[in-house]
């Protein structure tokens, strides 16, 4: 009887042991899990979905993430077997992955500047273990060659407008040399010159007061060489009220 009682205690043993040892696995064929994680450029991390384990969905954690230098390191490993699981890893913009090792691993796709991990896998651990870099440096170009285009692109225009500037004020001198030209200035006086040129440069009709006070002569100056210059056929001289008004004639 004792035998039996003892043989009978060390195949309970046996059994518990064996329960004990592979409960674990037994157990956790039940976690599943269906996960987004995120990643910004400061190693925060969000895990969003549908799982059973608790503490696998998170917001705004650090405790996945370390940085040394210029490298970033996450580490998502748990100890628990699922039965099945699927995650998808979005990794900061202008990230360059250096290596991956990571359970149910399947392919890397890039959508709108951020590369994306996807995984899948049955009856065992979760694990993502990916090492990547920033480049910052894309971004900071990016920057330069913007403000290198605005720079050139003010050069390219204050060019323009200089020639332009320097164009027009050539044809405007060619216009005046041309026109004056159209006159025959030869046996004036200097203040008949000048009341020619000063109609030439007003490009209107002048009346003697207006001729008078540009040139600064008496009345009396202007009106005895407007009526010189219109003898000449040089002027046309029309009243106009109290006063004359003196435009050049065609040539």
């Amino acid at each position: 009887m004792v035998f039996v009682n003892k043989k009978l205690y060390l195949s309970l043993m046996l059994f518990l042991t064996v329960v004990i040892l592979f409960s674990p696995k037994i157990f956790a064929q039940n976690y599943y899990a269906d996960i987004e994680i995120s990643v910004d450029k400061t190693g925060i991390v969000d895990i969003e979905g549908t799982t059973n384990l608790p503490d696998l969905v998170v917001q705004n954690t650090e405790k996945y993430t370390y940085k040394k230098q210029s490298y970033w390191l996450l580490n998502i490993t748990r100890k628990e077997v699922f039965s099945d699981y699927i995650y998808e890893l979005n990794l900061p913009k202008g990230s360059i992955i250096n290596y991956i090792d990571s359970s149910g691993f399947s392919g890397i796709e890039e959508n709108d500047g951020r590369l994306i991990i996807t995984g899948s896998g049955n009856n065992e651990k979760l694990s993502i273990k990916v090492q990547y870099q920033i480049e910052e440096k894309s971004e900071e170009l990016s920057t330069y060659d913007l403000i290198l285009w605005i720079f050139l692109l003010l050069i390219i225009t204050l060019t323009i407008l200089l020639i332009y500037f320097i164009y027009e004020d050539k044809t405007k001198e060619k216009k005046d040399s041309e026109y004056k030209n159209e006159y025959n200035l030869k046996g004036l006086s200097k203040r008949q010159k000048e009341i020619i040129n000063l109609l030439i440069d007003k490009k209107r009709p002048l009346t003697q007061t207006d001729i008078q006070k540009e040139l600064d002569i008496p009345k009396a100056a202007v009106s005895r060489n407007v009526h010189s210059l219109e003898i000449k056929e040089l002027v046309e001289i029309e009243k106009t009220g109290m006063s004359n008004l003196v435009r050049l004639k065609k040539q």
